[in-house]
C-alpha cells in the first residue's frame, strides 16, 4: 500500500474547558483551505450548539470510525477527522483505516444557534483528553464551539505547536473519491421512525462473526425493516451490520433512520448509506459492497479518470465551486456550457483528489477541499497506471465496436456490448464490470477518446 506521512500541526490540543458561564469546546485546526487561500490554523466557528450532549455523541461517532479497523482489526488508524465549513453548516468527516467505513456528521444551521460559518477545510484534532471529556457531557447546558483558534491572526498564538504525524494511504483518498461515485447512485429505499430505527439498529450483532457470511440484504415493510432472503427489488445490502455499530452513540436522540441504496443488479452485493436524523444534525455512515474491502478498489472512478475531456471540464468546473453547500450539476452546467453529463464526470474527477463529496440527504454535491495533491489518486491507482502504459505502448488496435490489447505474452479482446465494454481477461469473469472497468478495456477508452497516454502517445 502506498503511504506518505502529513503532518499535521495544532497551535494547541484540543479541549473541552468549563467555567462559571457554561462550557467550551475548543477545537483546534491544522493547515486548510479556505477562499483567502491556504491558511495555517484557519477559523470556521465561534459560537453555541443547540443540543450540546447530541453533537458531541455524533462528533464521538466520527471519531471512532477514524481510528477504527473494521477488518484487520490488530492494525489501528489515526487519522484526525475533516471538518468544512459550507456557510450554513459544518461538516465533520472521517474514513475508518480499512477504507470499508465513511462517516460523516453534518451540523446543519438549526444545530448551530443561528450562527453562520466560514468556508474551508482543515483537520481538526480530537485528542484522547478530549473524547473522555466529549464522553462526560451528560446534559444540555450552554456549550460554546470554537473551531478554530481563538485569535484569527496566526501570529497571535503563543506556546510550542502540536504536530502529529499521519500517515495517509492513496487508498483512503480513493476511498473518499469511490464513496462519493457510490452515494450519487443512491436513492432513498426506507425511513423509519425514532423508535423503529433504534429496534432495528439495536437488533444488528456488534462483533465480527457475520462478516464471514456474504451479503445480508433488508426490505422496507410497513413495520420498519426485516431481512429478507435474496435481494428482491427495493431491497439494501447490509454488508457486515456490526460496521454500523458507531451509530449506537447517537440512537437515544435520533429522530429518524433514512437507509439509501443503489437499484438491486443481479444480486450482487452493493454499498448502502444508513443517516440518523438527530435534532439539527445528521449522522450518516456509508458502507463499502464488502467487509473485507474497502472503497478504494471498486473503480467508479475510472471513466472520469481516463480522459483529457474530463481533466479539461473538470478544471472549467472548479472555478465554479465557492464551497457551496449544495452543488447542483443542472445549475453548473448552465453556468459552464457543458453538459450535465460532462458536468457529473467533471465532478467525479474533482471528487478523485478530495473537492468535492456527495449528500444523499440533498441529492446534492458540496465543496470542500482535501489536503491532497489534485494528480495523487490518479498516479497510484494500479489499473489507470498500467491501462496508460498500455495505450502509451501502441499495445492496443482498434476494429471498429472490437479492440484487441496485447498485455504480457496475451492478447485480449474487448467489445462494445450496450455501452459497456466487455473482455476476456480474467478481471471481466470475474466482477463482469461490478468493480469498474478492467485496464483493457480502460486502455482501450482512452485511444478510443485520443487521452493523452504514457510517453505522449495519443
Amino acid at each position: 500500500m502506498t503511504r506518505s506521512v502529513q503532518a499535521l500541526a495544532y497551535a494547541r490540543p484540543s479541549a473541552l474547558e468549563s467555567s462559571q458561564v457554561g462550557a467550551s469546546l475548543g477545537l483546534e485546526t491544522a493547515g486548510g483551505l479556505t477562499p483567502r487561500g491556504a491558511e495555517a490554523h484557519p477559523r470556521f466557528f465561534a459560537g453555541f450548539l443547540s443540543s450540546p450532549r447530541i453533537a458531541a455523541r455524533g462528533l464521538l461517532a466520527v471519531a471512532d470510525v477514524a481510528a477504527a479497523r473494521y477488518y484487520q482489526r490488530t492494525l489501528r488508524a489515526s487519522l484526525d477527522p475533516v471538518v468544512t465549513g459550507n456557510g450554513d453548516r459544518l461538516r465533520f468527516e472521517s474514513f475508518s483505516g480499512c477504507c470499508g467505513v465513511y462517516a460523516r456528521l453534518d451540523v446543519l444551521q438549526e444545530g448551530l444557534d443561528g450562527q453562520r460559518t466560514e468556508h474551508g477545510t482543515t483537520n481538526v484534532d480530537v485528542n484522547n483528553p478530549l473524547r473522555d471529556a466529549l464522553s462526560r457531557i451528560t446534559a444540555d447546558d450552554p456549550l460554546h464551539l470554537r473551531v478554530g483558534p481563538e485569535e484569527l491572526a496566526v501570529t497571535t498564538l503563543d506556546g510550542p505547536v502540536v504536530e502529529k504525524k499521519v500517515p495517509l494511504p492513496d487508498r483512503w483518498l480513493r476511498g473518499f473519491a469511490e464513496a462519493q461515485v457510490a452515494s450519487a447512485g443512491f436513492d432513498l429505499r426506507a425511513e423509519l421512525t425514532a423508535a423503529r430505527a433504534v429496534a432495528f439498529l439495536r437488533s444488528l450483532p456488534r462483533g465480527t462473526g457475520n462478516a464471514a457470511r456474504g451479503a445480508q440484504w433488508v426490505v422496507a415493510t410497513g413495520s420498519g425493516l426485516r431481512p429478507t432472503t435474496r435481494p428482491v427489488p427495493g431491497a439494501v445490502c447490509l454488508p457486515g451490520p456490526e460496521r454500523l455499530v458507531a451509530l449506537q452513540r447517537v440512537l437515544r436522540h435520533a429522530t429518524a433512520l433514512r437507509v439509501y441504496g443503489p437499484p438491486v443488479a443481479d444480486g450482487a452485493a452493493a454499498a448502502s448509506a444508513w443517516e440518523v436524523v438527530l435534532p439539527g444534525m445528521r449522522l450518516t455512515l456509508t458502507l463499502s459492497p464488502d467487509p473485507s474491502r474497502g472503497f478504494s478498489g471498486e473503480g467508479g472512478v475510472l471513466e472520469a479518470l481516463a480522459t483529457d475531456d474530463a481533466a479539461a471540464d473538470a478544471e472549467l468546473v472548479s472555478v465554479l465551486l465557492a464551497w457551496e453547500p449544495t452543488i447542483e450539476p443542472a445549475s453548473l452546467a448552465e453556468r459552464s456550457g457543458l453538459s450535465v453529463e460532462r458536468v457529473r464526470a467533471a465532478l467525479t474527477r474533482l471528487g478523485t483528489a478530495g473537492r468535492v463529496g456527495y449528500d444523499l440527504a440533498d441529492a446534492a454535491y458540496f465543496h470542500r477541499e482535501l489536503p491532497y495533491d489534485a494528480d495523487r489518486a490518479e498516479r497510484h491507482n494500479p489499473r489507470l497506471v498500467a491501462a496508460r502504459e498500455l495505450a502509451g505502448a501502441g499495445a492496443v488496435s482498434l476494429d471498429g465496436a472490437l479492440a484487441s490489447v496485447a498485455s504480457g505474452d496475451r492478447r485480449y479482446q474487448v467489445r462494445e456490448n450496450g455501452g459497456t465494454l466487455t473482455c476476456t481477461c480474467q478481471w471481466w469473469a470475474d466482477y463482469r464490470g461490478k468493480r469498474g472497468p478492467c485496464k483493457h478495456a480502460l486502455a482501450v477508452t482512452m485511444v478510443r477518446r485520443g487521452a493523452t497516454v504514457a510517453g505522449g502517445a495519443r
